[in-house]
C-alpha cells in the first residue's frame, strides 16, 4: 500500500514544537535579546519573561516558582539532581538506590559514581517492568542519600509506583529524584501532594524546543551547584539563560496544562485500538510494558522471528517513523537493558518495536499502520529462517 503522508509514530524520542511554541520564541529571538542579569530595560524585559515561563512551568507541575531551575533538558537534569545530592551528602552517607530499567543518563551517572567511592543498588523490575516499593525499603540503609526511580519507562510506558516509594523515603529521611521527562504534561503531576524531592523535565518531550529542560527541587534539599560561574538560577546553574528556549518551554507547559486531560483519553483511546489491532492481526505477538498501569500514548510490543531494526527500516520505506526500544540507544544492535531487565530474552528483546502517539495522531493514522504492518511482519517472517524452523 503506497503511502503518501509520513505518519509519526515516535513522540518519545521528541515531539514537533508547536506553532503557538514557535511563535513565543520568534518574538523574543526578534526583540528581546537583554541579559536577564541586566539591571537597564532590555534586562528586565528578558527577566520577566523568564519568570513568566517559570510560573507556567511550575503551574504544570504543582510546585512554586523558585523551586524550578531552567537547564538544558532531562539529561542534565538527571545528572544534576544524581551527581548534586551525592555530593554535597557525602558525609551523610555513599549509598543511592535506582533500578535497571532507568533511562541511560541516570544509570550512566550512578555509573560514574560508583568510580568516585559511591555504592550503587540496581533495583530489579518485574515482568512488566515494575519496581517493587518493598524491595526500595529493603534495599534502605544508614549509609543511603539518594533513591532515583523514574516515573515513567520510556521504552515501555509503564507508570511506576513513585508515590509509595517517595513516602518509603519521607519516612526514611532520605532524598527521591524522580525522572519525569516522559510524563511531565502528559499525565497529572501534582507537587504539592507528591512526595518528590527533585524531579526532571525536558521541553522537547512536551512540544517544546530542544535544548531547555528544568529540574525541580524542593526547598530545602541540600545539594551541589551544577555549573560553577555566575549566580543564574539561585546559584544552582552559573551561566546566561537561554531566553527563547525558557520563552518556548513555558509556552509549551501552559498548553500541555490545559489540553492535558482530553489528550490523555484520546491517546489512551488510539494507543488500545493499536495494541488491540497488533495482537489480533499478527500471531506471536506480545505487549511489552504493564498493560493498564502505562502511559496514555505507549505501545511497545515484540513481535518474534523479525528484528526490530528491520521491521523499522521497512515502516519508514513505507513513510512510517517509529523506535525500536528508545531512541537514545536505537542505533545500537544490543537488545534494550529495559526489556532484558523484565526478563525478556534477548532474542524475543530485538524484535521489539515502540510507537509513541501524539497530540497530531489520528484515528486514520492508526488504521493505516494497521493495515500496512502485518504486511511488511509477513515478508520478513517469511525470510526467516527461525520462523520457518518454528512452523
Amino acid at each position: 500500500m503506497k503511502q503518501t503522508r509520513k505518519i509519526y509514530l515516535d513522540n518519545a524520542a521528541t515531539t514537533p514544537v508547536h506553532a503557538e511554541v514557535v511563535k513565543v520564541m520568534q518574538a523574543c529571538l526578534a526583540d528581546i535579546f537583554g541579559n536577564p542579569s541586566s539591571i537597564h530595560s532590555f534586562g528586565r524585559e528578558a527577566k520577566e519573561v523568564m519568570e513568566k515561563a517559570r510560573d507556567s512551568v511550575a503551574s504544570l507541575l504543582g510546585s512554586r516558582n523558585e523551586e524550578i531551575v531552567f537547564t538544558s533538558g532531562g539529561t542534565e537534569s538527571d545528572n544534576s539532581a544524581i551527581k548534586g545530592v551525592a555530593f554535597a551528602n557525602k558525609d551523610k552517607g555513599n549509598h543511592i538506590i535506582t533500578s535497571t530499567v532507568e533511562h541511560h543518563a541516570v544509570i550512566e551517572t550512578c555509573r560514574f559514581l560508583e568510580t568516585q567511592g559511591f555504592k550503587i543498588t540496581y533495583l530489579p523490575v518485574d515482568g512488566s517492568g515494575l519496581v517493587d516499593p518493598g524491595s526500595v525499603k529493603k534495599a534502605v540503609t544508614d549509609k543511603t542519600v539518594l533513591i532515583s526511580i523514574m516515573h515513567a519507562n520510556n521504552e515501555i510506558g509503564t507508570i511506576e509506583p513513585v508515590e509509595e516509594i517517595g513516602r518509603i523515603a519521607r519516612e526514611k529521611g532520605i532524598y527521591f529524584h524522580t525522572d519525569a521527562v516522559q510524563t511531565a504534561g502528559h499525565i497529572p503531576i501534582n507537587l504539592k501532594e507528591l512526595p518528590v524531592d527533585l524531579l526532571s523535565v525536558s521541553a522537547h518531550k512536551l512540544y517544546g524546543p530542544k535544548g531547555i529542560g528544568a529540574l525541580y527541587i524542593r526547598k530545602g534539599v541540600k545539594m551541589a551547584a551544577f555549573i560553577h560561574g555566575g549566580e543564574q538560577e539561585r546559584n544552582r546553574r552559573a551561566g546566561t539563560e537561554n531566553i527563547p528556549g525558557i520563552a518556548g518551554f513555558g509556552k509549551a507547559a501552559e498548553i500541555a496544562k490545559k489540553e492535558m486531560q482530553t489528550e490523555m483519553k484520546r491517546q489512551a483511546a488510539l494507543r488500545d485500538k493499536m495494541i488491540s489491532g497488533i495482537l489480533k492481526k499478527i500471531e506471536k505477538t506480545r505487549l511489552n510494558g504493564h498493560p493498564t498501569r502505562r502511559l496514555p500514548n505507549n505501545v511497545s510490543m515484540s513481535i518474534e522471528y523479525v528484528e526490530g531494526e528491520s521491521i523499522l527500516l521497512n515502516l519508514d520505506l513505507a513513510g512510517i517513523a517509529a523506535s525500536s526500544g528508545s531512541a537514545c540507544s536505537s542505533g545500537s544492535l544490543e537488545p534494550s537493558h529495559v526489556l532484558l531487565a523484565a526478563g525478556i530474552p534477548p532474542e524475543v528483546a530485538r524484535c521489539s518495536i515502540r510507537f509513541t502517539l501524539g497530540r497530531y495522531t489520528t484515528d486514520g493514522e492508526i488504521e493505516q499502520v494497521l493495515q500496512i504492518l502485518p504486511g511488511i511482519i509477513m515478508k520478513l517472517r517469511k525470510m526467516s529462517p527461525l520462523f520457518k524452523d518454528s512452523h
